[in-house]
């Protein structure tokens, strides 16, 4: 232990326990993952997922020494946090309150320790950052969108990381609400690490048509998924009529990626037949 660094020791641990992934939840080239905070990490590896993604604002909270002990954490384990989620809390990106200077600052050092733990996507949902206010002109916020997702695009690409904007649910965002608007958006920012996602429930919540995977095909690196009734862990094919066409799709575009479970639910009482449930839906 001399020789080498602690740090470079957890590496090599990390390393050897990579054997292990390839008997995790994986299907093919579809990875399984699990939206939840870092204190879920081993049970996440017990359970056989194949990568934890946590949410950026609570990792960027974390005081130096709670990080570091965390990507211990990460770096002994098998898994990674390869995607992240809940990636601005308290800046705006639309709006009079945008302060460029902070959200520069914040994205940079969030997405290095995103970078330290292993990501490639890093998920914009992030209502509360992009919500256009009250009388505020829609097209100037939606230039607005742009300059951040070219900020924070070319800040991502400096560490091989992918920001994947995320259509939310008219309940929860009034901007960006369907797959067709995300496309739009990608395709007008047109930087390389701006991308998108889909989540099943808001899919479904804004009952647009899953054709949209594969008009969005080569843009799509992402999927959230929930039992769009009641937001749940999902656990049985005919839980929802849409199943047979969202899996059908994402086996039609040869999507290699995440699925993240995001969900009301938890690891230990919902983990073996939600990864059951995934394994049946992704079977060729």
């Amino acid at each position: 232990m001399n020789s080498i660094s602690r740090r470079d020791f957890l590496i090599s641990l990390g390393t050897a326990g990579a054997a292990c992934r390839a008997a995790r939840a994986s299907i093919g080239s579809v990875k399984i993952g699990v939206c939840a905070p870092a204190a879920a990490l081993e049970q996440a590896v017990r359970f056989g997922f194949d990568y934890l993604e946590p949410g950026v604002a609570e990792i960027a909270a974390m005081s130096e020494s709670a990080f570091q002990a965390f990507r211990d954490r990460v770096l002994a384990s098998p898994l990674r946090c390869e995607c992240f989620n809940s990636f601005i809390r308290k800046l705006r990106v639309v709006g009079n309150e945008v302060r460029d200077d902070e959200l520069r600052r914040y994205l940079d050092a969030s997405l290095e320790r995103c970078h330290q733990l292993g990501a490639k996507v890093v998920v914009w949902g992030s209502a509360g950052s992009r919500n256009v206010p009250p009388g505020f002109s829609r097209d100037r916020a939606w230039h607005q969108i742009i300059d951040f997702l070219h900020l924070a695009a070319e800040t991502a690409r400096t560490r091989g990381i992918i920001i994947a904007i995320e259509p939310l649910r008219r309940q929860e965002s009034n901007i960006i609400n369907t797959g067709a608007e995300a496309l739009r958006l990608v395709r007008e920012v047109s930087h390389p690490n701006a991308r998108m996602i889909i989540d099943y429930y808001h899919l479904r919540a804004e009952n647009e048509d899953p054709q949209i995977i594969w008009e969005a095909q080569r843009e799509i690196v992402h999927f959230h998924f929930a039992n769009p009734h009641g937001r749940l862990w999902p656990k049985r094919p005919g839980e929802d009529h849409q199943y047979p066409r969202f899996f059908a799709l994402v086996k039609q575009i040869g999507f290699r990626g995440g699925i993240s479970i995001e969900g009301q639910g938890d690891i230990p009482h919902d983990a073996a037949a939600s990864l059951a449930f995934f394994r049946e839906e992704l079977a060729s």
